[in-house]
């Protein structure tokens, strides 16, 4: 029976306000009140009734947080107010130090300080008209940012329209990933066989600049707000009482938020989380402290670049310290430009570190990293060196900030940076470093397989002009490979044939080779069990590749803008022309797999490479994941495993040595 148009109205208003509250209680509270079952329940009946009455639809409505399609680009957006930064402090000394200039310029202490947690995020501005949100902006330089409206909608706990707001507000905050979501997101990215994310920020980052705010969406951002920057209406003399008037109306207010009488209240407040914040979902790297009267950090003022009113008080990072030599850049595949941090070697965890990631610019400019410095260095997930933090205090005299490049340093081409992306990256498909660093991906283990080319052969036979792509790999000449130095003719026909042998590698493999961005390969071979060819992947339509499990949107426009460019259609008709093109082999059923539904870890050292192993195991059915969890069916298991094997036990996931594998699959028929 329809349901009048009176009564449909109060439902949706009903339907709104019960929604928006369990979204509260869920994405800020962390308490939810009703199961995920009830809530879609409300959530479908929601979207019905605004079907089917469209009359009613709004556009602060919960339905409306993803919609429309991806935009043609990001809008530049000046602040009414500057986004100013922070001072860092690295000590409590530091801290006093700042607590006493502030004291001095107001002729007294100050009258309280609020202390609240240090989100590791990205700065927005969010600006609210008759309550509702009008505009989402990015920091930017402090003065222009990024219109990022569609992608902020997404963020769940968000309010979208608040009755009851004045005319005008604008309240500033940090978008961030969950340590959980972050987990989540990586560990589907390696089952797809796509590059993760490096770190929370990053990919918060690099989430928020997305033009399809469906794909923002998946990424789950969230949000702590922690400024009133303007409001119409209302003078508030604290800035602790704005932020709790603001979680009173339903905004995720900076965490851990704190009124502190002195100093000595402050410096406890540290002690309680340096330790605390452990067991939080978020990266916390410090406490910022700000005056809480309005009276108080007006008569302080800025500074061109910072408040004088607040200041970040930075945790000791975890490893230690060493002396930042130098900033390289690396030249990635893709294009993207990676700077690379040389060391004063230095153990840590039991190897010695002479070089550390950086991760990109934005980091660099970030960390505010100079050449010359004292820097704290760890070990990301106990393998990747990387730098979490400068010991300014030590910085010696006349150390510059580092400049990203406005040009590629192997080839003087003009960087470009996308939109959604926080790399650089040079465009030009002829850079020499880019060259090099595609046919070694297309070359190695895991892809093509060819052995005998290696970073060092590779780059003589570049030099030499034998070899400017891909598929001139076989173009290469016995004799002429033999007369170069260190060469011969036995290591020449070894390579020949070894040319020769990899052109009947499987379709997935040379999918993989080619360096797609955003298909690993996993994605390959999804990919190759759906279409035989390249030439078939080529005409595919976007919407015949996202049918392809694990393909999204994004994988999909990347696969069609990758085959939409002439050089890289051309690539593919010379490897075809010189008998690389394989097809694929029908995919075994889903049902006769011995292996169907089962994710299956491999760690440790193996007796054959791993990814023989997996593709063994894969062509049995098997998902080959790159972590354990409670969904992982079996660990196989070789000598020296580590903190995988450890996470099985605990877990209570099977665990298999290769010869149990073995005695598995003869048991299964396989």
């Amino acid at each position: 029976m329809a349901v009048s148009s009176s009564r449909a109205a109060r439902r949706v208003t009903e339907l709104r306000r019960l929604i928006r509250h369990h979204d509260h209680r869920y994405y800020v509270l962390a308490a939810p009140e009703i199961s995920d079952f009830e809530y879609d329940r409300l959530f479908a009946e929601l979207v019905e009734l605004e079907q089917t009455h469209p009359e009613l639809a709004s556009p602060g409505s919960p339905t409306q947080r993803v919609g429309g399609e991806p935009l043609a680009g990001l809008a530049q957006v000046e602040h009414a107010l500057p986004m100013l930064s922070l001072d860092n402090s690295y000590s409590r000394d530091e801290l006093r130090a700042w607590h006493e200039r502030v004291s001095r310029e107001l002729e007294r202490p100050p009258s309280a300080l609020a202390a609240e947690l240090k989100i590791d995020g990205v700065s927005i501005s969010l600006v609210y008209l008759g309550g509702r949100l009008e505009r989402a902006v990015t920091r930017g330089d402090g003065l222009v940012g990024d219109d990022v409206t569609a992608n902020v909608r997404t963020i769940r706990g968000l309010p979208l329209e608040l009755a009851g707001l004045p005319e005008l507000l604008e309240v500033r905050g940090e978008v961030y990933l969950r340590r959980s979501t972050f987990a989540d997101l990586n560990r589907s990215r390696r089952a797809a066989g796509e590059r993760e994310f490096a770190n929370p920020r990053n990919a918060a980052a690099g989430s928020i600049r997305l033009l399809d705010p469906r794909e923002a969406s998946r990424r789950r951002l969230a949000l702590w707000c922690y400024q009133v920057a303007r409001v119409e209406g209302r003078d508030e003399p604290s800035h602790v009482a704005s932020l709790q008037w603001l979680g009173g109306l339903g905004f995720p207010v900076s965490p851990g938020l704190e009124l502190c009488r002195d100093l000595a209240a402050v410096e406890a407040f540290i002690e309680r989380w340096q330790e605390g914040r452990a067991g939080l979902d978020f990266e916390t790297d410090g406490i910022v402290v700000k005056l809480d009267r309005a009276d108080e950090r007006a008569r302080l003022g800025s500074t061109a670049r910072s408040l004088r009113w607040a200041v970040a008080f930075k945790f000791p990072p975890a490893g230690t310290t060493t002396r930042l030599l130098d900033i390289v850049v690396q030249v990635g595949r893709t294009g993207v430009l990676t700077p690379v941090a040389v060391l004063e070697p230095v153990p840590i965890a039991g190897t010695t570190v002479a070089r550390a990631t950086l991760h990109n610019f934005d980091e660099v400019a970030r960390l505010d990293v100079r050449i010359g410095d004292m820097v704290w260095v760890t070990k990301g997930g106990e393998v990747i060196p990387k730098i979490t933090g400068v010991v300014s205090s030590r910085r010696p005299p006349g150390a510059a900030p580092v400049a990203a490049p406005s040009a590629c340093p192997a080839c003087a081409t003009p960087v470009v940076r996308a939109v959604e992306e926080v790399a650089l990256r040079c465009p030009n498909p002829a850079c020499p470093a880019v060259l090099a660093a595609r046919l070694r991906h297309f070359c190695s283990r895991d892809a093509m397989d060819i052995e005998g080319l290696g970073e060092r052969s590779l780059a003589q036979l570049a030099e030499a002009g034998l070899v400017t792509d891909e598929a001139s790999l076989w173009d290469l000449d016995a004799a002429a490979v033999a007369a170069l130095d260190g060469w011969g003719e036995a290591s020449a026909a070894k390579l020949v044939r070894a040319l020769d042998e990899a052109r009947t590698r499987p379709l997935h493999r040379l999918l993989f080779a080619l360096g797609i961005p955003l298909v690993g390969e996993r994605a390959a071979r999804e990919l190759a069990a759906s279409f035989a060819s390249l030439g078939e992947l080529m005409a595919a339509e976007e919407e015949a590749l996202t049918a392809v499990a694990g393909v999204g949107p994004a994988m999909a426009a990347s696969l069609r803008r990758w085959f939409g460019d002439p050089g890289n259609r051309e690539l593919v008709g010379r490897l075809a022309a010189r008998g690389v093109d394989p097809r694929a082999e029908p995919a075994p059923r889903a049902a006769a797999a011995p292996l169907a539904g089962r994710t299956v870890v491999l760690t440790g050292t193996l007796s054959r490479p791993r990814s023989e192993v997996r593709e063994r195991l894969a062509a049995l059915g098997a998902t080959v994941a790159g972590s354990v969890s409670r969904r992982t069916d079996f660990v196989i298991a070789g000598a020296d495993a580590g903190s995988k094997l450890a996470k099985a036990r605990e877990l209570g996931v099977e665990i298999l040595d290769e010869d149990g594998l073995e005695r598995l699959l003869a048991a299964m028929g396989a």
